[in-house]
């Protein structure tokens, strides 16, 4: 019995000692590793990073919105313009003195009570003078023309004319808006805002600073804040038929936080902007058990560049927050703070735990 005893603790010891030699390549969680204080290092994984210690030589200019040329285009080719008659629309007509050619609301018998059609050729059929082309003119335009071909028939021949349904023109609004669907263009021009609140707005999820305009197969970029920052507006893009209107989710438009945070979950950039500061009180602030605010490390990658961006600040002086409030968080930066030392071994010792428990009941046996 003893022996066995013995061979057990042997066992138990050996077990021991493997675990505690082996404490070096337990991993406690995501690190920060050895980074260089600033300049540019080679990862292992190939990545070339530009690390930077945060202050206000370094602090990152706030992006600047280009008016690209596309961009450019579409606002100045999107001036407002009178509403022509489309193939669809149904006009009111109306001859004063002539109740028996144009409808009235109590006569019953007439085919035009509900109004004069535009055929898909952009033609109506009109009493007397038979057909006659309404599309591609404006209201006095078709008026003008209609009354001097009235003039052979008729000796007072005075004309109201007005579009009382409006089916020619459409366009099409869908994405993280309240109410997606078909919208109709009538006499009064549609701008890129009106269309958005025509259709309910964004939704809370929604990102009105990345909506995409697709007109005749070819799509624009656009965000109703990037467009104030460059000096425009909305409301001087004025929709056209067929055009589409999409407004993309803010999950493309976030901010991803990991460590040793009070909450750790995307932070969605709204359409003001974010900045670091802010990221922080979205994220409940540090954890002030386990966190090291010596270095809290933001990653900013873009593909486009050869290298990664990682800027580090220290949290643990007050004055860090002001630098904190001017830097402007970017799509997809990663914000991470590691835990304090103590925390890290803590965290091993808990793995330890339960396996140091099972041998010292073997040692007991």
């Amino acid at each position: 019995m003893r022996r066995k005893s013995y061979s057990l603790l042997r066992v138990a010891c050996f077990l021991l000692v493997s675990m505690l030699s082996a404490c070096t390549s337990i991993n406690s969680g995501l690190q920060a590793g050895d980074l260089p204080p600033n300049g540019a290092f080679v990862a292992e994984n190939g990545i070339t990073f530009n690390v930077q210690p945060l202050n206000v030589a370094t602090l990152p200019p706030k992006q600047a919105t280009v008016l690209d040329s596309d961009l450019y285009n579409l606002v100045k080719a999107s001036g407002r313009i009178d509403y022509r008659i489309s193939e669809g629309d149904i006009l009111s007509i109306f001859l004063t003195g002539y109740p028996d050619i144009t409808p009235t609301t109590n006569n019953t018998t007439n085919p035009y009570i509900s109004g004069f059609p535009v055929d898909q050729q952009g033609f109506i059929q009109f009493p007397l003078i038979g057909r006659i082309k309404a599309s591609g003119m404006s209201v006095p335009q078709f008026t003008a023309t209609l009354q001097s071909k009235l003039q052979r028939y008729l000796k007072y021949s005075d004309p109201q004319v007005k579009i009382v349904n409006y089916r020619g023109s459409k366009f099409f609004v869908d994405g993280d808006v309240n109410q997606s669907g078909e919208f109709a263009i009538a006499d009064v021009p549609v701008s890129l805002y009106g269309a958005i609140s025509m259709a309910g707005g964004a939704t809370e999820a929604g990102d009105s600073n990345n909506i995409v305009l697709n007109r005749q197969g070819k799509n624009y970029n656009l965000g109703l804040r990037s467009l104030r920052q460059m000096g425009l507006s909305a409301n001087q893009i004025y929709l056209q038929d067929g055009d589409s209107i999409h407004v993309n989710s803010q999950s493309r438009n976030k901010v991803y936080v990991l460590g040793e945070f009070g909450r750790i979950a995307p932070v969605a950039i709204p359409e003001q902007g974010l900045s670091l500061a802010h990221v922080l009180g979205e994220s409940n602030g540090l954890d002030s058990n386990t966190a090291n605010a010596a270095k809290i490390y933001i990653v900013r990658d873009n593909p486009e560049y050869k290298y990664t961006n990682i800027y580090y600040v220290d949290m643990q002086t007050i004055t860090s927050l002001a630098l904190a409030n001017r830097f402007e968080m970017q799509p997809n930066d990663i914000l991470y703070v590691d835990p304090t030392g103590l925390t890290r071994w803590n965290r091993v010792i808990s793995s330890l735990l339960p396996s140091t428990s099972a041998i010292n009941t073997l040692s007991r046996l």
